[in-house]
């Protein structure tokens, strides 16, 4: 059986886990008026904060163009590799589909490169990505670990509490924050993150810790079904220290057995959701749906 070699993009914000589960990582762009910035590699989430601030811009994101991805693939197929790549969702960028031409310009043969839509962004990929690492140490096959992956796809349960609503909207990515931006600025809405793309689930009124606690009181609920995969739980934030400090304790409470693992989400999902943000993400043993 050949080696396996599992790629991912930069969305997946697994941080300091990509070495430790030997996963390779191939940046999306953060574009600040004409000058384009690899994520993760050439500007950070806080760097990408900071220039908002000094020039009143949001950012723009790019996906990865198909040359960098078959050229990626091509040099791990040459050295006898089988290949595994996943990234962020084929509704949020066109990252997905380069991915898919390029494993074909590769393996004309479809029998060794492998490209997954995640349905998902941030460390909901994550989360297949290490399960995905899990399989790969214990002698799996590529077919194998993508069939794992492709079953965990429906069950990858995330949300996130918005502190500010400025980057959503005029992003215009979430469907419903237009309808809520505005006139309800108290409101801390919790983003879901399901069937690929991003609605507007819950609408909590007040401080951030309303949404921090109705995101607890879901997991919790969701433990009480016996519905949670406790293998890995994430909590993912962009600069949010003190709903950081808040939330990880709680969690790591509630599943003091589990691996809690707290990142920090890369310069593209910063740059679309906003300071603040902060999310609860794990596996469940049901599909999960709106």
């Amino acid at each position: 059986m050949n080696k396996i070699k599992i790629i991912t993009d930069s969305t997946s914000d697994l941080n300091y886990l990509y070495d430790e589960l030997d996963i390779k990582v191939l940046p999306l762009s953060v574009i600040f008026g004409d000058k384009a910035y690899l994520d993760g590699v050439d500007i950070k989430t806080q760097d990408i904060y900071d220039k908002v601030k000094e020039t009143g811009i949001l950012p723009k994101t790019a996906a990865i163009v198909p040359s960098v991805i078959i050229e990626e693939f091509k040099k791990w197929y040459d050295e006898g590799y089988d290949v595994i790549f996943t990234g962020i969702s084929s509704k949020m960028s066109s990252t997905y589909q380069s991915a898919v031409l390029a494993a074909k310009e590769v393996d004309e043969s479809g029998e060794r490169i492998f490209v997954v839509d995640s349905g998902n962004l941030s460390s909901g990929i994550g989360l297949l990505l290490c399960k995905a690492a899990m399989d790969r140490d214990k002698g799996l096959s590529a077919k194998e670990i993508v069939a794992n992956m492709e079953y965990n796809v429906k069950r990858v349960k995330a949300q996130f509490a918005i502190e500010t609503m400025e980057y959503l909207h005029k992003g215009g990515r979430c469907s419903g924050v237009a309808r809520i931006f505005g006139s309800l600025l108290k409101i801390k809405p919790i983003i879901f993150v399901r069937d690929g793309s991003m609605t507007v689930g819950k609408k909590p009124l007040g401080k951030m810790t309303t949404a921090l606690n109705a995101m607890l009181k879901m997991l919790e609920e969701d433990k009480e079904k016996n519905n949670v995969d406790p293998e890995f739980i994430f909590v993912t934030d962009s600069i949010a220290e003190e709903s950081r400090a808040y939330l990880v304790p709680k969690v790591k409470e509630l599943f003091p057995n589990s691996k809690v693992y707290s990142t920090i989400a890369g310069g593209v999902i910063a740059s679309h959701c906003g300071p603040g943000t902060i999310g609860i993400l794990y596996i469940c043993k049901d599909e999960v749906h709106l």
